[in-house]
Formats: C-alpha cells, sequence, structure tokens
C-alpha cells in the first residue's frame, strides 16, 4: 500500500472523532462547567447561563475565563466559543488553536509540539477512516474487536498521532485499517543472543519460523522476529548497521502467513498456524503513542520475570478458588546484545491455552467505544449483562491487590472480556506485565490510586457510560450493581480501602493533556478528582 486518497475521507466525521478525546481532556483538566440559569449567575449579564437547552453546555475555560459550549455527552461535540457577536463555531483547526493558548495561559508553559501531535492524530483518523470504508474486517471475532478504535482512548489529546511520519510508513501496520502483514525474520549470531523466559520462552520465538512460514537461520545463528515498521525505523542506525555489515545480523527474509496487529499496535497476534497454537509477539515501536514512545525498555525487560511470576501465583491461586479468570503470562524475551531495546521481541501467551470453551474473547476498549458486532449494544438485558461484567472484571483485580500485592493495569487495552453465544461475559482475560506494580515497589496508597484509576475510570465510568447510551432506561441501576460487587469482596476479604472508596466524594481521574503539554515523563501520572459514581 503505497498511498491512501484522502481526498475520498470524510473529513467531518474525522473532525468529530479527533475533537472527542480533545475537548474531553480540555474540560476535564483546563474548565469549569457554568451553573445553569437561576442557580447564581444572570441570564441578563450578557453571558450564557449553564445549559441552554438543546443538549448545549457551557464551560469556563480556566486560563482565559472565556466561555467555550458544546454539544454534551460522552463523547463531546460541535465546540462553540462565546464572542461578541455570538457563539463562533470551531474548525479543528481552531480548536487546536483555542486549546494550546488555554494552557498557554492556565500553565505558563509553551508547548510547540503538542499542537502538532493532535494535527497528526486527526489527520490519522482521516486516513484510516478512508481506508476502513474500502477494506473488510477480520472474519475472526475476536480480531475485529481488537481492530475497532477508531477514536482510541477517550480522554488523550491525541490518541492516534503516529509520530508525525507519512502515511505510507505507518498505514500497512495500523490494526485499524483492518491491516495483517509477515513478520520480518533476521539471523542473530548465537554468542550476540540476549534472551530470558528458560526454554519454553526460547522455543516459543524459535517456533515462529515453522508457524508462519518463515526461513530458517543457518549454523551459528538463532531466529530473531522483527516488526517491519521498527526495523524500518532504526534498520539505519549506527550499531544496527554496522552489525548488518559485519555478519552478526542477518536477513533472512519474511514470513507467508501473515500475523494481526492489536489495539497496542506494536503487539501481534499470531493464530495457530502450528504445533505451539496461538500466540502474541510484542515489539519495542520508536513512536510515540499515547503518552510514551514505545519501545520494550531494558529496565522493564529485566524485570520482567519477577513481575510475571507475581502475577502468575495470584491467578493460579484463582484458578484453584474456582475462578475462571486468566493471565496471558509474558513468557520472555529475545533480543540482540548490540541493540537490546531497539530489536527486542517478547513473546506473550495465546488465547487457545486460556480462554474457556464456547466463549469468544473481545478487547473491553472495544466494547467501551462500540462496534458494529459489539455484544454489549445488542444485549436484551442491560442489567443483567453489567452484573456479569463486573461479577468478572472486578473480582480478580481486588483480589491480586489483597493476597499477593499486585496492581494489574487493568485498564481497557489490558482487559479481554470472554462472551457466551448469547453474548453474556462469562470470563475476563488480561495481560501486559509490562504495566503491572508491585506493591513494595510503590507503596500501598500509590498502588491503590493506580488500581481505582485503571479499573474504575479508565475502564468500569467508560463501560457503563456505553452501557447507559445504548440502553437509557437501565442506566439507574449501573453503579449501584458496581458498588454492590465491590462491596460483596470486601465482605468476603480483608481489604479495608474498600470502604474508603465507596465513601470517597472523588476518584483519581489522569490529567493526560496537562502531562503531554508539560512534557511530564509518561510514568508520571497525575491526577485530579472527579466526582465518584460509586458513592450514593
Amino acid at each position: 500500500m503505497e498511498s491512501v486518497d484522502l481526498n475520498a475521507t470524510d473529513n467531518a466525521a474525522a473532525d468529530t472523532y479527533a475533537a472527542a478525546p480533545l475537548l474531553n481532556c480540555l474540560l476535564r483538566e483546563a474548565a469549569e462547567p457554568v451553573p445553569p440559569a437561576g442557580s447564581g449567575e444572570s441570564a441578563g449579564s450578557g453571558e450564557p447561563a449553564g445549559s441552554e437547552g438543546g443538549g448545549w453546555c457551557v464551560y469556563r475555560l480556566s486560563g482565559s475565563g472565556r466561555l467555550l459550549r458544546v454539544r454534551a455527552g460522552r463523547r463531546p461535540e460541535r465546540p462553540e466559543l462565546r464572542t461578541e457577536a455570538g457563539w463562533h463555531p470551531l474548525t479543528h483547526t481552531e480548536l487546536v488553536k483555542l486549546v494550546s493558548d488555554e494552557l498557554r495561559q492556565y500553565t505558563g508553559v509553551s508547548n510547540d509540539e503538542l499542537p502538532v501531535e493532535i494535527g497528526d492524530s486527526r489527520e490519522t483518523i482521516a486516513a484510516l477512516l478512508a481506508v476502513r470504508a474500502a477494506t473488510t474486517p477480520a472474519a475472526d471475532p475476536y480480531v475485529r474487536s481488537e481492530q475497532a478504535l477508531v477514536m482510541g482512548h477517550p480522554h488523550h489529546p491525541a490518541p492516534k498521532a503516529r509520530g508525525g511520519g507519512p502515511v505510507t510508513g505507518w498505514l500497512p501496520y495500523a490494526p485499524e485499517a483492518h491491516a495483517r502483514f509477515p513478520l520480518v525474520f533476521l539471523g542473530l549470531r548465537e554468542d550476540q543472543v540476549a534472551q530470558e523466559g528458560g526454554p519454553a520462552a526460547s522455543a516459543a520465538v524459535d517456533s515462529l519460523a515453522e508457524a508462519l512460514g518463515g526461513p530458517r537461520p543457518p549454523a551459528g545463528y538463532r531466529l530473531l522476529p522483527a516488526h517491519p515498521w521498527q526495523l524500518d525505523l532504526v534498520g539505519g542506525r549506527p550499531a544496527v548497521r554496522e552489525a548488518f555489515a559485519d555478519g552478526r545480523l542477518l536477513t533472512l527474509g519474511t514470513g507467508r502467513v501473515p500475523v494481526w496487529p492489536t489495539a497496542s499496535i506494536r503487539t501481534l497476534y499470531v493464530p495457530g498456524a502450528g504445533p505451539a497454537g496461538d500466540l502474541f509477539v510484542k515489539f519495542s515501536l520508536d513512536v510515540r503513542i499515547t503518552n510514551d514512545v514505545r519501545r520494550l525498555w531494558r529496565h522493564d525487560l529485566l524485570k520482567l520475570r519477577r513481575t510475571d511470576a507475581a502475577v502468575e501465583a495470584g491467578f493460579a491461586e484463582l484458578r484453584r478458588s474456582g475462578s475462571g479468570a486468566a493471565w496471558l503470562s509474558d513468557r520472555g524475551y529475545r533480543t540482540a546484545a548490540f541493540a537490546f531495546e531497539e530489536l527486542a521481541v517478547l513473546v506473550r501467551d495465546g488465547l487457545e491455552a486460556h480462554a474457556e470453551p464456547g466463549l469468544t474473547p473481545l478487547l473491553a476498549a472495544a466494547l467501551a467505544e462500540g462496534y458494529p458486532d459489539s455484544p454489549l449494544a445488542a444485549t436484551a438485558d442491560p442489567a443483567a449483562w453489567w452484573r456479569a461484567y463486573l461479577r468478572q472484571v472486578v473480582p480478580p483485580v481486588l483480589h491480586l491487590f489483597a493476597r499477593h500485592g499486585v496492581v494489574l493495569e487493568a485498564h481497557l487495552q489490558n482487559t479481554l472480556v470472554a462472551v457466551d453465544a448469547e453474548g453474556m461475559p462469562a470470563q475476563a482475560l488480561f495481560r501486559d506485565a509490562e504495566g503491572v506494580k508491585l506493591l513494595p515497589d510503590l507503596g500501598r496508597d500509590a498502588a491503590w490510586q493506580r488500581l481505582v484509576y485503571c479499573l474504575v475510570v479508565n475502564h468500569l465510568t467508560e463501560v457503563a457510560g456505553t452501557l447507559a447510551q445504548s440502553h437509557p432506561e437501565a442506566a439507574g441501576e449501573l453503579w449501584p450493581a458496581a458498588r454492590a460487587e465491590f462491596r460483596r469482596f470486601g465482605a468476603a476479604h480483608d481489604l479495608p480501602e474498600i470502604a474508603g472508596l465507596l465513601a470517597a466524594p472523588a476518584l483519581p481521574a489522569k490529567t493526560n493533556l496537562l502531562l503531554r503539554w508539560t512534557r511530564a515523563d509518561g510514568g508520571d501520572a497525575r491526577y485530579l478528582p472527579l466526582p465518584n459514581p460509586l458513592r450514593p
């Protein structure tokens, strides 16, 4: 795929998709709602006074004090700025400029990079919409869910940015474009191999050549699979270029069987094409996606086995107690000693060994964003569906914290929910040891805050919001049911934080816009209070 006709893209749809998460960030992090008419602000003051009917809500921007109104909802749209002449509808370009001006005044800090990144995210969406209109989704419902995220993170200013590179550089590897592609196979001289994870992980890497119809390495070399986009990005760097030149690294060719990129972009799904069954492979990708450059960092790889073993011990105990919850283990990694982070490949358990028979795993983020095949939208009993969802997702996360001091990063992209033939949630599967935190390394208060943000704010509020939007008649039952699920766990286990959670007036909401504007490290999470829906 060399080019995409962006003129065929519905630019209005691209603007709407791109504006929603940016507005969510701005209104949460740097604005305050204007009180409705009659609650303190006079309608005769010349300023609009809160909700005006027709679904509009008004906000006062914290930097300048100007008024902005949007069509209200989980995905705000049609932003308009109050001027002397009345309400002025903002184009996407004008919205980005407004956000930049406001943050400059609000923080006292300038940033020329983030507006470009926001524009890149919007152009990415435009390209994706054009391709999605002309391509057919995967037949596998699991893969369709992984590749359904057109908008992406609902509270990030640039969720679809791809590093600013040309469309032809990244589009062939984009999950949202229904992509699939072959891996590149390299031969790495044996004395240059760095790996961890034991024989099982090593065998899983070696099996990829047979499973994907790839070439085998010659004597004295080990197989090193590579993501073609990452190889394009780092292949010309001195350490890698010199290794190709002196024979430490060989290009063997590509596989005949394609792999499927998942929602994380750099993690690829390898269906069961050989004796090893299905599995996932995760690569470095030297591109900033949301808050971080998505490289497999050395410090994360070196603590991988310790972290994964702690999580696996917790899930083993859950299995013994009769729970169906599963952990997709990160078995180990292989890389080149001279390009430890750049050429690393991590091997993760597949679905076949963990999903219960007859169930279909689906990405939780796809359920929250919504897509044509979603069982959430189609359910005839939304209250029962939600109770089943809570039963599968909530207890495992709380159990790992209470019994093992493990904080799963149980946000929407790290959680799979397996549904039965009627679309009812029947099992939860969790993944990504890189995002897991252990209590001794973090401290109990910080660990609990991270758990609450990932599980409740990032995850449950989004799924509940989508369910309430699809089934408004059930909206009043959702948070009482969630509260009951937390109370049920608290009654059976000694976890004092639950009582505090259910009584707290606010929950911690991550400030992704301010984090990116101030150029803070992606792991340096900052939070602001968000009204707690679990509090009665």
